[in-house]
């Protein structure tokens, strides 16, 4: 792995992020709050690591869908007490404090996304450096 710009990935995650916090700070409940903010944060991250690395598209994916179930796994422990976290409102907001298999359907969604979106656009640039 070598660090790597591309700005195109950069401005998507810093877009997608201005999004999020836009959805943390203005909305406390629902569907949008809980499910899409969980299926646009793997997005975000798979951004943030092709923006800054050389990654392929199948690692970037891979390595961003395990950093979300080992999260989301976390939140099966008290990992939070632990750390004498439990009413910090960003780590709450961060690491989430309740496990739901909803939020790895989420993140899978979100990196299938990901994935269809980066073949469809590698036939349409017609290029063959993105492989899947």
């Amino acid at each position: 792995m070598k660090l790597q710009f591309n700005t195109y990935y950069l401005v998507l995650a810093h877009s997608l992020f201005l999004i999020e916090l836009a959805i943390a700070f203005i909305l406390k409940t629902g569907f949008i709050r809980y499910t899409f903010g969980d299926y646009l944060v793997v997005i975000l991250l798979y951004a943030i690591f092709r923006g800054c690395t050389n990654l392929s598209v199948r690692a970037s994916s891979l390595i961003v869908l395990l950093i979300a179930y080992a999260i989301e796994f976390l939140q099966l422990t008290p990992f939070l007490r632990l750390f004498n976290l439990q009413d910090s409102f960003t780590a709450k907001l961060i690491f989430g404090s309740t496990f739901q298999t909803s939020d790895l359907v989420a993140y899978t969604l979100g990196i299938l996304t990901v994935l269809v979106a980066e073949y469809v656009i590698s036939k349409f640039q017609n290029t063959e450096n993105i492989r899947l």
